[in-house]
């Protein structure tokens, strides 16, 4: 029935420009539909060759017959509230100051979607939004704020994987499923109303690893979770067991991050293995909830009239670099995936520049004809995928030829900044000289295993000179250093008598509560020293 569905699809010819929009920009009054989908936590590397081989995305993979994909997108903080907020602002994250997964965008902050309802769209959101402040739980925003404390304690559950033994259970994320059966209503009722455009949002949470359950919600989400239903979509063969450093060759950085993940304990090849394997599988499903829309559009004849785009707000490590989740600037944390299809859009086209998530702002402006406001730290990404564009050499002298992603919250202990240019990725942390640079040559060292930032000094010195012009990151990391105190302060004081028995209970328990004098001890050392003026 799939091989049916996608064969039928692809008789649709969906990848064509809609009949007359051929030569012509889309206006805000005539201008297709545009349907976006951000799932959480998924690889982008899994939507090109080699990573799309251990694992089947039949609608990805059909997006990218059928449209643009873009090889080198990234997200512009790996981490769910930065990396949102980001997107729906077309702003950096020091632009934004979403410093961690507590601290996003006002809700009244004039996102793209609010600026397309005003030139005549219809617009919705399901799912998964996660771009305002004030979400998140308690723990995940102590553990950001006391990150500078000399301390390390584990606050998310090693990581596990769980396998439901059923051939025939396809809705495992059944959060999601749901969601979907909305988001298809919606199309059914709303969508079909041609009266003028619509742009729908979707969030999803998958492929996000679940929250423990041993350990209790609060306690960590880590475990990923499949069945063997989607487990069979999984090519075991192709799964590769990361290379680890040992901890004592570890950046100090990454040793955190993996203590604080509780991931420097023995793993087996088979504990990876499942791990990755499971994560996958999970993925696979992600796709599928894919497909239910594109398979919507096109029963519903919306799909030869409507851009579809899929992203992810970040990556997910899967036990490379020793750790799981993201928080960190590596390839499988930091590399997301970025396809669009539709009416006007290239065909089976690759992109191989490095474009990023703030771009996704003007390029839902520009495809509904919108003039672009002159503040957005992104730029529209229609030049590289419009087939209108006859030069595409003129987007290299529009967007330019990098992308940045900062970091500033929890699992990592200083302040991150990534420079990702064609063949460097240059890493540089805190104020530039407490915590020793990273350099990357992504060309030659695509698992990112030799730090060359030493060897090339030049090139190190003349990357991390473009990072200060582009952001003054010690500036910015005394700014967070000082928000993390200041918010810290107020949070204790909030809880009066209740701080000790609080802050002892929280995600890191488990070692808090051998000592609890050593780390209270600890956090009040760290807040009478190194005062920072105040900074924007």
């Amino acid at each position: 029935m799939l091989l049916l569905w996608m064969w039928m699809i692809a008789a649709s010819g969906v990848a064509a420009p809609a009949p007359g929009s051929e030569g012509q920009r889309p206006r805000a009054a005539g201008a297709p539909n545009v349907v976006l989908v951000a799932s959480d936590a998924f690889d982008g590397r899994l939507t090109f060759h080699p990573g799309s081989q251990v694992v089947k995305l039949p609608f990805i993979n059909f997006m990218k017959t059928h449209g643009t994909s873009f090889l080198n997108a990234y997200t512009n903080s790996p981490i769910c509230c930065p990396s949102r907020a980001a997107m729906w602002s077309g702003l950096f994250t020091h632009l934004t100051q979403s410093w961690n997964n507590f601290k996003g965008l006002d809700p009244n902050y004039t996102t793209w979607m609010d600026i397309m309802e005003k030139h005549g769209y219809r617009t919705q959101k399901f799912g998964k939004l996660d771009y305002t402040s004030g979400h998140h739980s308690v723990s995940n925003r102590v553990e950001a704020w006391t990150r500078d404390v000399a301390f390390s304690l584990r606050q998310e559950g090693r990581p596990m994987a769980d396998l439901i033994p059923n051939k025939n259970k396809v809705r495992v994320m059944e959060k999601d499923w749901k969601i979907i059966d909305t988001t298809v209503d919606w199309l059914r009722t709303e969508g079909i109303n041609d009266t003028k455009p619509f742009v729908l949002y979707l969030g999803l949470n998958l492929p996000h690893p679940y929250p423990s359950p041993s350990s209790g919600e609060n306690f960590g989400s880590s475990t990923f979770r499949t069945s063997l239903y989607w487990l069979k979509k999984v090519s075991p063969d192709v799964i590769k067991i990361p290379k680890w450093l040992p901890l004592s060759e570890m950046h100090p950085v990454d040793y955190y991050s993996s203590y604080t993940k509780n991931c420097t304990g023995k793993f087996t090849d088979k504990e990876i293995k499942n791990i990755r394997a499971f994560y996958y599988a999970m993925c696979a499903e992600t796709d599928a909830m894919l497909g239910k829309i594109i398979l919507a559009l096109r029963q519903l004849d919306l799909l030869r009239k409507t851009i579809v785009i899929y992203t992810s707000d970040h990556g997910e490590l899967a036990m490379e670099h020793r750790q799981f989740y993201k928080m960190s600037m590596y390839e499988a944390s930091a590399h997301v995936p970025l396809l669009v299809m539709g009416p006007g859009i290239k065909a089976n086209l690759q992109v191989p520049s490095v474009v990023s998530l703030v771009d996704i702002y003007p390029t839902m402006l520009d495809i509904a004809g919108i003039p672009l406001p002159q503040h957005l730290s992104g730029y529209s990404l229609l030049p590289l995928s419009s087939e209108e564009v006859k030069n595409k050499h003129k987007f290299t002298n529009f967007h330019p030829p990098w992308i940045l992603s900062e970091y500033h919250g929890c699992n990592v202990n200083a302040s991150t900044y990534m420079l990702r240019t064609n063949q460097w990725k240059y890493i540089a942390y805190s104020d530039g000289v407490s915590v020793l640079p990273q350099l990357f040559d992504v060309s030659s060292d695509p698992d990112e295993l030799t730090n060359v930032a030493t060897k090339f000094p030049e090139i190190t010195h003349s990357l991390d000179q473009k990072l200060r012009s582009i952001i003054n990151y010690p500036k910015v990391s005394a700014a967070v250093h000082q928000y993390n105190k200041e918010q810290f302060v107020l949070w204790k004081q909030s809880l009066g008598q209740n701080y000790s028995n609080v802050i002892a209970n929280l995600r890191w328990h488990q070692d808090w509560l051998k000592d609890p004098r050593k780390y209270e001890s600890a956090i009040n050392r760290w807040l009478k020293a190194h005062r920072t003026p105040k900074t924007v």
